[in-house]
C-alpha cells in the first residue's frame, strides 16, 4: 500500500474564503458585489504597472498537512518589483464608499494576498514580501491602500494556519469519496428486471456521458425514465467519469421523482451526497423574505456558523431533501436557502431548477471549469426548457419604477434621483414618438436606453452599498436594470426589441426569439448533456431550440405499454377560436356520454381558463342535473389559477379509486395538473383534450413565427404547432403510468384528422 498522502487540488481563493470568510448575508451588498474582481478597474490599475511589473501571475505550491497534499493554484492581480521587496498587489473594486474600509475590514482579502505571497516567496527563496490591498472605486477610479511588509517565516505560519482550518472539511470529503466509489461499485439495478426500454435508455446515457456528447431521448411515461437517467450517471461517478451530475427540473413534482430514485438507490447501499434545492420563498423561515441582518436572525452572523453546519450535514446525511436541510438549518441558526447552497457545492447530485445553470442571473457562481469538465446534466421534461430559456433571456424595463424612483430619491440623492429622472424622461420621449402605435418592433439595441441604464445602475450602487435608506422598489429595479444590462451584451439577430403602451404604462422588452445560442453558451464546459422527455417529438425542433451539436446523439424509445390498454376516440367538433361559442354544448354532451358509459375518474384539458370555464358552465347548467345520462352522478371540480400547493393537493386527492360517484377534474393544458402528475390504476380512467393547444395569437409568438420564416423554417409550426402538440401529449400522457393502467383518451379538434397534426401523436395515439 503506498504512503502517498492524498492530494487536494484548490485554489487559493478558495481555501482563504473558506478559512476568513466571516459576518453576515446582506442581499444589499450582494447586489452590487460589493468587492467583486475582473472588473474593468483591475485593468486600469494594471495598466499603470511599470515595466518590470507583472499582472495576472499563475502561482502554485504543494503544502503538506497531517497527511494530506494540498495543490493550491491561483492567480495574484499584480506582482511588482518595488524596493526594498517584491509586492503582491491584490485589488478589490467596490462601488462603496473607500472612506469606510479600513486596514481590518476584511481579513479574507489579506488572506489571499498573503498567500500569493507565500507561494511567490517559497519558489523564489526570498525572505519577505511585501503585501498590498488597492481598493478602487468603480466609479471615480479613487484608491484606498494598505501594505505590510511580511517575512517568509510569518507567511509560512500563516499558510499553516489556513490550510490546518480546512483539514476537517478535506479529510471528510476523501473518506466520503472512498465510501462512495466503493458503494457505487456494490450497486446493482435497484429493481429486479429492466422495464421495456430502460436498458436501452441508461445505457445511452452512460455512452452519452463517456463521449462528452449531448443526447435528446424522448422516452414514453412509464418506462422509468428518472431511475434509467440518474442509475448510470451514478455509475459514471463511479468509475472516475463524472465528479458530479445537475437533475435539473421545472416542477415539485419531477423534483420528487429525481428525491425517490436517489433514495431508493440509497436503501440499496448507495453512499452518495445528494441535496435538493428549494425557492428561497419557499424555503424562507421569516414571514417576509428580507436577507439582511437586522431582519434575519439566520441571515445574521450566517459566515460564521456555515462551516460548522456543512461538516455536520456532510458527516451525517447522505440525500438531503427539504425537510433535512430545514432540520440542520434550524440547529445551527443559518438561512436554509444560501445553506442548501454551501452545500450543493461539495454534494455529487444537486436537485434543482433550470435556473441555476442556465439562468445568467441566478446560475452557480463557484463553479470552475475543471469542475464543469466533470459535472453531467440531466434536464427532465426538457420540452419546457425551451419557453422558459426565452423568459430567462429576456429582459425589460418599465416607466413607472423610474418615475416613483425619481419622486423617492429627490431631495436624498442628487446622484440616483438624476439617473431615474434620465431614464423617465427617455420613456416620455419615446410615448411621444409613437404615440399613434401602441406596440413597436424593431430589430436594434436601444443602445441609448442601455447606456441610461448603465448610469443608473452605477448611481444605485453607492446606495445600495450604504445599506441606508435602500427601499424594496430601488433593490428590485436595480436587479431588472442589470438584468437588462446583461441581456444587452449579448443582443444579435436572435432578439427584437418590443415597445409596448397600456394605458399609462410604457415598457421596453429585448425579446428573445431564438435562445439556442445562450443556452449553448450557459451550458459550455459540462461533460454531457442528458435532454430526456415523454414529449420531445419532433426531436429535430427540440435538437434546433436547445443548441445540439453535430456529434449530439438522439434516441426514441417504443412505449412499454400495449396498445389494447389504451383506447383513442378522436371527435371531429372544431374549437378554433370563431368557432368555440358552438362547440360548448357538444363538448358538454360528449363528457356526458363518456362517463355515462364508463363511470370513473376523469381529466378534462382545455387550451385556456377562458374556454375551460365555458364548457364548465354549460356542462352544469345542460347535464351535471339530468336524469337518465348517469351525469348527475358526477362530482365536478374546477381548476382556479394560482392555487396553492395545499389545494392542489386537495385537488389531486380527489381522484380516489372507489369513488361513489364518478368525477370530472377540469382543467388547462400547460397546467399544473397537466404535467408531473401520477395517477395510477382506477384512480384515472380517462382524458379528454379540447383543442390541439396552439397558444393565444399574440406579437410575441407572431415575432417568434416570423424570425423562423425568415431562416428557412416552418415558423408557424415553431411558434405555434410544436409547442401547442406537446401539451397535448403532455396532457394525456397522464392516463396510461403503468403495466396494469387502462383507459380511454378523447382528442376533440377535427384538426387531429389532418396529416400535419396527426403525425404528430404518438404511434399508439393515431386511429
Amino acid at each position: 500500500m503506498s504512503d502517498k498522502p492524498s492530494t487536494i487540488a484548490i485554489s487559493v481563493r478558495h481555501l482563504v474564503e473558506y478559512a476568513y470568510l466571516s459576518g453576515s448575508i446582506d442581499v444589499k451588498l450582494n447586489a452590487v458585489d460589493s468587492m467583486h474582481e475582473g472588473t474593468k478597474a483591475h485593468q486600469r490599475i494594471q495598466q499603470q504597472y511599470g515595466e518590470l511589473d507583472r499582472k495576472e501571475v499563475y502561482l502554485k505550491a504543494d503544502i503538506e498537512a497531517e497527511g494530506l497534499l494540498f495543490a493550491v493554484d491561483g492567480r495574484c492581480d499584480g506582482l511588482l518589483a518595488t524596493e526594498p521587496a517584491i509586492t503582491i498587489d491584490e485589488i478589490k473594486s467596490t462601488s462603496g464608499d473607500l472612506d469606510h474600509i479600513t486596514e481590518h475590514s476584511y481579513p479574507v482579502h489579506w488572506a489571499q494576498a498573503m498567500f500569493y505571497a507565500y507561494m511567490y516567496a517559497k519558489d523564489e527563496g526570498l525572505p519577505q514580501m511585501r503585501v498590498q490591498l488597492t481598493y478602487v472605486h468603480t466609479q471615480s477610479d479613487r484608491l484606498q491602500q494598505f501594505d505590510r511588509v511580511v517575512s517568509f517565516e510569518e507567511l509560512e505560519r500563516f499558510v499553516a494556519e489556513v490550510v490546518r482550518l480546512y483539514v476537517p472539511y478535506a479529510a471528510l470529503r476523501l473518506r466520503h469519496a472512498a465510501e462512495r466509489d466503493a458503494s457505487i461499485e456494490a450497486l446493482a439495478f435497484p429493481f429486479g428486471a429492466y422495464r421495456a426500454g430502460q436498458r436501452k435508455l441508461a445505457g445511452a446515457v452512460y455512452k452519452s456521458i463517456d463521449e462528452g456528447v449531448r443526447l435528446f431521448a424522448r422516452a414514453p411515461t412509464g418506462i422509468g425514465k428518472t431511475i434509467s437517467t440518474t442509475f448510470p450517471a451514478v455509475k459514471a461517478i463511479g468509475s472516475g467519469l463524472l465528479q458530479r451530475f445537475y437533475y435539473l427540473t421545472a416542477r415539485t413534482t419531477t423534483k420528487k421523482a429525481a428525491e425517490d430514485a436517489l433514495l431508493l438507490m440509497d436503501a440499496k447501499g448507495l453512499r452518495m451526497h445528494a441535496v435538493t434545492l428549494t425557492a428561497k420563498d419557499k424555503i424562507c423561515f421569516q414571514d417576509e423574505v428580507r436577507c439582511e441582518k437586522e431582519h434575519c436572525p439566520y441571515a445574521e452572523g450566517y459566515y460564521d456558523r456555515i462551516n460548522g453546519a456543512v461538516l455536520d450535514i456532510l458527516a451525517n446525511e447522505t440525500v438531503m431533501t427539504r425537510p433535512v436541510i430545514e432540520r440542520y438549518a434550524e440547529k445551527h441558526r443559518v438561512c436554509p436557502f444560501e445553506f442548501s447552497l454551501d452545500v450543493a457545492y461539495a454534494a455529487d447530485a444537486v436537485i434543482c431548477d433550470y435556473n441555476y445553470i442556465f439562468d445568467p442571473r441566478i446560475s452557480f457562481k463557484r463553479q470552475y471549469n475543471e469542475q464543469k469538465k466533470r459535472t453531467a446534466l440531466l434536464v427532465d421534461e426538457a420540452h419546457n426548457l425551451v419557453d422558459r430559456a426565452r423568459d430567462m433571456y429576456s429582459a425589460e424595463l418599465a416607466k413607472s419604477a423610474f418615475l416613483a424612483l425619481q419622486r423617492e430619491l429627490k431631495g436624498t440623492d442628487s446622484a440616483g434621483y438624476k439617473a431615474a429622472k434620465a431614464v423617465n424622461d427617455y420613456f416620455i420621449a419615446l410615448r411621444k414618438q409613437n404615440e399613434d402605435s401602441p406596440q413597436l418592433v424593431e430589430k436594434q439595441l436601444p443602445t441609448d436606453l442601455v447606456e441610461l441604464a448603465e448610469s443608473f445602475a452605477a448611481a444605485a450602487e453607492p446606495l445600495l452599498a450604504s445599506g441606508q435608506g435602500v427601499s424594496e422598489l430601488l433593490l428590485d429595479t436595480y436587479f431588472a436594470v442589470q438584468s437588462f444590462i446583461r441581456v444587452a451584451k449579448h443582443y444579435d439577430e436572435r432578439y427584437v426589441t418590443l415597445t409596448e403602451r397600456t394605458n399609462n404604462e410604457l415598457r421596453v422588452k429585448l425579446f428573445c426569439l431564438d435562445p439556442s445560442q445562450m443556452l449553448q453558451l450557459m451550458g459550455k464546459g459540462y461533460r454531457s448533456h442528458i435532454y430526456f422527455s415523454a414529449t420531445l417529438s419532433p426531436v429535430s425542433y427540440y435538437m434546433d431550440m436547445l443548441g445540439a451539436g453535430e456529434k449530439d446523439y438522439t434516441l426514441a424509445v417504443a412505449s412499454p405499454f400495449a396498445k389494447e390498454q389504451l383506447e383513442v376516440v378522436v371527435k371531429a367538433v372544431s374549437t378554433r377560436y370563431q368557432d368555440r361559442d358552438d362547440s360548448y354544448g357538444p363538448i358538454a354532451r360528449q363528457l356526458a356520454q363518456l362517463v355515462a358509459e364508463r363511470p370513473g375518474n376523469y381529466f378534462v384539458f382545455f387550451p385556456s381558463y377562458a374556454y375551460m370555464n365555458a364548457v364548465h358552465k354549460t356542462y352544469l347548467e345542460s347535464w351535471a342535473t339530468s336524469e337518465g345520462e348517469g351525469a348527475s352522478k358526477t362530482d365536478v371540480l374546477l381548476q382556479q389559477p394560482d392555487m396553492s400547493e395545499e389545494q392542489r393537493d386537495q385537488f389531486l386527492a380527489s381522484f380516489q379509486a372507489g369513488n361513489e360517484n364518478s368525477l370530472i377534474g377540469f382543467a388547462v393544458m400547460g397546467g399544473v395538473f397537466s404535467e408531473g402528475v401520477d395517477l395510477e390504476g382506477d384512480r384515472l380512467v380517462g382524458v379528454v383534450v379540447v383543442g390541439v393547444g396552439l397558444p393565444q395569437l399574440g406579437l410575441e409568438r407572431n415575432m417568434i413565427r416570423d424570425y423562423f420564416n425568415e431562416q428557412g423554417k416552418s415558423g408557424y409550426d415553431y411558434a405555434y404547432v410544436f409547442p401547442g402538440m406537446n401539451k397535448v401529449l403532455q396532457a394525456g400522457g397522464r392516463l396510461i403510468r403503468s403495466e396494469t393502467d387502462r383507459g380511454t383518451l378523447m382528442l376533440i379538434d377535427d384538426r387531429y384528422l389532418q396529416p400535419h397534426y396527426n403525425r404528430l401523436l404518438p404511434e399508439e395515439w393515431r386511429c
